[in-house]
C-alpha cells in the first residue's frame, strides 16, 4: 500500500511489482484509506468490521440460547417445541 498511497505508484504498476492481482491490491488500498479515515462515507474500518462480525456471532448464539430456554420452559409446562436452527441464522 505504501507504494500506492505514499509513493504515488499506480495500482496496476504496484500490483505488477509485487506480483499481486490488481483487484486484491485495490481492495487493500481502499481498506487502508478507510482505516486512516480517508475512505468513502459509510465504509467500515477494519476494527468496525471485526466488531460487527463478533456481534453478529454473539447475536446468533443468544438467539439459539433464547430458543432453547423457551423450549425448556414450554417442555416443563407440557407445550414442547423443537428448535429450528435455520431460523436463527440472521
Amino acid at each position: 500500500m505504501k507504494l500506492v498511497l505514499e509513493e504515488g505508484k499506480s495500482i496496476p504498476q504496484a500490483a505488477r511489482d509485487l506480483d499481486l492481482t490488481e483487484s486484491a491490491l485495490r481492495l487493500w488500498v481502499e481498506q487502508t484509506k478507510t482505516d486512516r479515515g480517508e475512505g468513502r462515507p459509510g465504509a467500515l474500518a477494519t476494527g468496525e468490521r471485526e466488531e460487527l462480525s463478533r456481534l453478529r456471532k454473539e447475536n446468533r448464539e443468544l438467539r439459539l440460547e433464547r430458543e432453547i430456554l423457551k423450549n425448556a420452559a414450554a417442555h416443563s409446562t407440557g407445550e414442547c417445541k423443537t428448535v429450528n436452527s435455520s431460523r436463527l441464522r440472521g
